[in-house]
């Protein structure tokens, strides 16, 4: 495997692996230095030691405008506890020496990208041991440069849909993402919720119908219950607020690690999957 591709090749390894075993991949999202630096480390280093099979690791941005009250106050003290783009991947590097093999995919926005420099970032960021990148601000018309970049240094950059995504849309995201795509469950900004969406199955085959790519559902999966339904047709499942709000309890590490082992029994479960053939693009 070269170094150049090795960020593709850990994030299709994934979910070829999983498909295998007749489940979905399980992506937790952890934001960079919350509850503080050092603990955000350790909840990483939790989650994947309980089952995580990708890790979602959250750049803190001032304007998250994707992002509901939940990550937006854990990024937020994120930036009063000085964490930087330049310290979140430190934080990469330091996962690495830690032992922490699953794929790495640095969720950020696009302004403290654009600071850091496209190429350098890309460059920096596959350097630490980073896998991809999702920039959820970022639209394909403008992404092209980042494209460029993350391509030359083996990243994925996924792009989202919405559920008011058009074919025309969603073709274009299909022919754009690398890695997998992000399906936003609802359109809205992330967060807990007590329901999944009434139309998400719907939704997802709409997709299906023009990608043959992985394709993992975020955006309020909050329970066990739920991801396990989400991953009886979706290929990831993408949980973050839900986790988030543990990591505000002193007793975090223990809720935490029970929360991610309960999502992955959850989801491990046989899964009667909607398309046999919807591997046939990276199995």
């Amino acid at each position: 495997m070269s170094e150049t591709t090795s960020g593709l090749v850990r994030i299709h390894r994934v979910f070829v692996q999983a498909r295998s075993e007749n489940r979905a991949a399980l992506m937790p999202y952890v934001p960079l230095g919350y509850p503080t630096p050092e603990a955000s480390l350790d909840v990483a280093h939790v989650a994947a030691a309980n089952g995580a099979d990708i890790l979602e690791l959250g750049i803190p941005f001032s304007d998250p405008v994707a992002d509901g009250p939940v990550i937006e106050r854990a990024t937020q003290i994120a930036l009063e506890q000085g964490m930087t783009t330049a310290a979140c991947l430190e934080h990469v590097r330091e996962l690495r020496r830690r032992g922490v093999n699953a794929p790495l995919i640095l969720m950020g926005y696009y302004n403290p990208i654009l600071a850091y420099g496209e190429a350098a970032f890309c460059r920096d960021s596959r350097a630490a041991g980073a896998s991809g990148l999702i920039v959820p601000d970022l639209p394909p018309e403008e992404g092209a440069v980042l494209e460029r970049e993350c391509q030359r240094n083996g990243l994925a950059l996924t792009y989202l849909l919405a559920p008011t995504s058009t074919v025309n849309r969603i073709c274009t995201v299909n022919a754009r993402s690398t890695g997998f795509i992000y399906l936003a469950s609802i359109t809205g900004v992330t967060g807990a919720r007590a329901d999944l969406p009434p139309d998400l199955v719907d939704f997802v085959q709409r997709v299906r119908l023009e990608s043959s790519q992985p394709l993992a559902v975020g955006f309020g999966v909050s329970t066990p219950e739920q991801a396990a339904r989400v991953a009886a047709f979706a290929d990831g499942v993408i949980v973050g607020s839900a986790l988030v709000q543990l990591l505000a309890d002193a007793n975090w590490q223990h809720r935490a690690a029970h929360f991610i082992a309960a999502l992955r029994g959850a989801m491990d479960r046989p899964i009667p999957w909607r398309r046999p053939d919807a591997v046939s693009a990276f199995g």
